[in-house]
């Protein structure tokens, strides 16, 4: 079977990597990972950015297409506060989700608990309405936990939470349910990582999920570990719009570690998603993702290619 008559579902941006280190306006060893919102006519990045001591922040950059241009704060947006219970090794991949019915942004990260042996991952929810205020919600969940997002609707009359929790040394994609955004419980198995698969030691939410007429787009990260390493791609899922049953789900992976900048860095082999902006008026699907640990890079894809594939 001949490769070439498949088709490439998401189009490196020519222009990749988008930001680096060397784009900073203060000292950055690595920059990543940045969730994604449509703000004010502009594409707001959240970027996780990791000083030359391996400790983490989040910082804004904006870009009026979304590609160039991008004009950054001078200045940390988020940093770990430990009157929160957050440990200063600080605050790590960000999603950004507009609740209508709050009329404000949730943003959910990692942290880490300060003062529980071993300082263990776990959630963090910040909300804000202009992005320059954040009020700080707690940590949610308990730890080892990462990889969190809301819906940005409320399904069933609760709030709905996806995030990957360690459990007995299994790293799935789970769900839970809140009338509050406070105490979650209906906990659950959203995607379980498959055995012997690409994805087969570990699965995590990419963005947050996406609405479509056929049902939440699920855009999530996959991880194989290889004698020589541990490969991240991504996959896709579908979930009914109120069950939020997977109803359908790629085998195979459809974006993964090709160019240099995704094959050497910090960490090598990765391509990790964390937020998406839709432009209306093309219909792509605007993929933010972190490269090898250690620059932002762009990926482009038509929604509806994405949903053909997955029907």
């Amino acid at each position: 079977m001949n490769n070439k008559n498949f088709k490439e579902l998401f189009k490196r941006y020519e222009g990749n990597p988008i930001l680096t280190p060397e784009n900073w306006p203060y000292e950055a060893g690595a920059v990543f990972n940045p969730g994604a919102i449509k703000f004010n006519d502009e594409v707001l990045l959240l970027v996780r950015v990791e000083d030359k001591q391996g400790h983490s922040h989040l910082t804004i950059a904006r870009s009026k297409d979304g590609k160039t241009n991008w004009q950054i704060n001078p200045a940390p947006a988020l940093t770990a506060k430990q009157e929160y219970g957050e440990a200063i090794f600080g605050l790590e991949d960000p999603r950004i989700t507009w609740l209508e019915d709050r009329q404000e942004y949730i943003i959910t990260c990692v942290s880490f608990f300060d003062g529980v042996a071993g300082s263990p991952p776990g959630i963090s929810l910040m909300s804000t309405r202009d992005f320059l205020n954040f009020n700080h919600l707690g940590q949610k969940l308990m730890p080892p936990n990462k990889d969190a997002s809301l819906f940005p609707k409320t399904v069933n009359g609760y709030y709905v939470l996806i995030h990957r929790p360690i459990i007995e040394g299994r790293a799935d994609i789970w769900v839970s349910f809140s009338k509050d955004l406070d105490f979650w419980g209906k906990d659950r198995v959203l995607i379980p990582s498959r055995h012997r698969s690409w994805d087969c030691s570990r699965v995590g939410l990419g963005p947050p999920p996406i609405e479509t007429p056929d049902g939440w787009l699920i855009i999530y990260h996959g991880a194989r570990d290889t004698a020589s390493g541990t490969i991240y791609r991504v996959g896709l899922a579908l979930l009914d719009l109120e069950t939020l049953e997977v109803i359908h789900q790629a085998k195979d992976w459809v974006f993964g570690p090709k160019e240099m900048y995704e094959k050497v860095g910090d960490v090598d082999n990765i391509v990790f998603p964390c937020g998406t902006v839709v432009d209306e008026k093309t219909n792509e699907l605007l993929v933010y993702y972190g490269a090898a640990d250690s620059v932002v890079s762009l990926a482009i894809a038509k929604l509806d290619d994405i949903l053909d594939y997955l029907k």
